[in-house]
């Protein structure tokens, strides 16, 4: 089966958004067992995209198309694609109903252009957009004037990524299914690992697997900033038994490094453990700028979990705020030991939190000296325990050290609190 992808946009052709879909979407596809066979990029213009669609149509079985369904002059897809497939359009009433109801439950006038957005190729199946106004659009193409002899299904989806991505799993998905499912058995499962890099997870868990991986597994690693994802996959009548046996030696090789499963993020885990446990959590940042709170509170229920977050960025906050001493301000330094010692157990105490992290370090590029160069970080944890504190170097640019020593904070909770040691 040939899958391919067209993303529009002039924008990501000048590098002023960045092309998310592709990354996205791919990963869905191989989730559920299909391949994607081609990806290109197209600026806003007629020609590029008549181009592309109808090339694409010549060798495809499945065509997916992002943007271009807004109501601006730049959005084209709809009725060039129509026009490229001699389909007329029609104003679908049920849509034109729902994209007033959108104005009218945000309280502002319904401009006359967001009417394009109802228009509808002959033959589509409306695919609805309770995130949005302009609807994704399903259409098999049947004659196909690219390909003879071959139909394909063209499916249009709009350009924000909380409206695409929902809309893929919640309408895309099933018709997928329904009208082209996966040509074999398909097992997918993804670990997250944390606290190891890439080449050693690999070193730890290559070998081990390398007769399962003659038997048709397959064995992916995906690095980012403070974790690693190990994927394991198979495609064949044995590919669950397979998948089990990999799984299980992996889990064995890196053990409590593995944090979660699929999606999951560390925060989520932690939301959910500490939840079950009900336990309280409160996080005190300096150079991470509240990026753990951030985190935190990106996951839904974290309000039964953490308390505060104290953003003290100064050393007056930290006094003030934590009850940092002033003299081991000036005898150790802000980016110390101590100072991350005193500012956890400052949060637990301010919050009567069961539990608080704490962050300081040096960001960079500048502030760094020979004895605490650029990447220095010092992660505090306080709780009905002697407080811990650890020393680690991150010299990254400033927005991937501060993901990362988050990921390192909230993985020292995980391995502290949850024993997973």
């Amino acid at each position: 089966m040939i899958i391919e992808l067209i993303n529009t946009g002039s924008e990501l052709m000048l590098g002023r958004v960045l092309n998310t879909h592709q990354q996205w979407l791919c990963r869905q596809f191989a989730n559920l067992g299909y391949l994607v066979s081609r990806a290109v990029v197209v600026p806003d213009t007629a020609q590029a995209i008549e181009s592309a669609v109808g090339e694409a149509l010549g060798r495809a079985d499945l065509l997916i198309v992002t943007g271009g369904l807004g109501p601006t002059s730049d959005d084209l897809t709809r009725e060039l694609i129509a026009k490229l497939l001699g389909k007329s359009l029609h104003e679908d009433s049920a849509v034109l109903a729902h994209i007033a109801t959108f104005f009218e439950q945000r309280k502002r006038r319904m401009p006359e252009r967001t009417r394009v957005q109802a228009l509808v190729p002959e033959g589509a199946t409306v695919l609805h957009n309770p995130h949005g106004t302009a609807p994704g659009l399903a259409l098999q193409v049947q004659p196909n004037p690219f390909r003879s002899g071959k139909p394909g299904w063209l499916v249009m989806l709009p350009g924000p990524p909380r409206e695409l991505r929902p809309m893929f799993i919640e309408s895309v998905v099933p018709l997928l299914r329904q009208v082209l499912p996966p040509p074999n058995l398909f097992v997918c499962r993804t670990l997250r690992v944390t606290g190891l890099g890439e080449s050693l997870v690999e070193e730890k868990v290559a070998g081990p697997l390398a007769k399962l991986v003659q038997a048709g597994l397959e064995l992916g690693y995906c690095a980012r900033p403070g974790q690693v994802d190990v994927r394991l996959a198979a495609r064949n009548a044995d590919a669950p038994k397979l998948l089990a046996e990999a799984e299980a030696i992996v889990r064995a090789r890196l053990g409590a490094h593995i944090y979660g499963e699929e999606e999951e993020e560390i925060e989520d885990v932690l939301i959910r453990r500490l939840t079950e446990r009900r336990q309280t959590l409160a996080v005190a940042e300096s150079c991470t700028g509240g990026c753990i709170a951030h985190r935190l509170t990106n996951v839904p229920g974290a309000s039964q979990v953490l308390l505060a977050g104290f953003v003290t960025y100064s050393n007056q906050s930290k006094q003030k705020l934590l009850n940092v001493s002033p003299l081991i301000l000036v005898e150790h330094g802000a980016v110390s030991q101590a100072v991350a010692l005193q500012m956890a157990e400052g949060a637990r105490e301010q919050t009567g939190a069961d539990f608080a992290l704490s962050i300081t370090g040096i960001a960079g590029p500048t502030g760094g000296t020979v004895a605490k160069p650029v990447g220095t970080v010092f992660i505090g944890l306080a709780g009905p325990f002697p407080t811990i504190v650890e020393h680690n170097l991150n010299p990254f640019d400033r927005a991937t050290f501060k993901n990362v020593t988050a990921q390192q904070a909230l993985d020292l909770l995980r391995r502290t609190v949850l024993k997973a040691v």
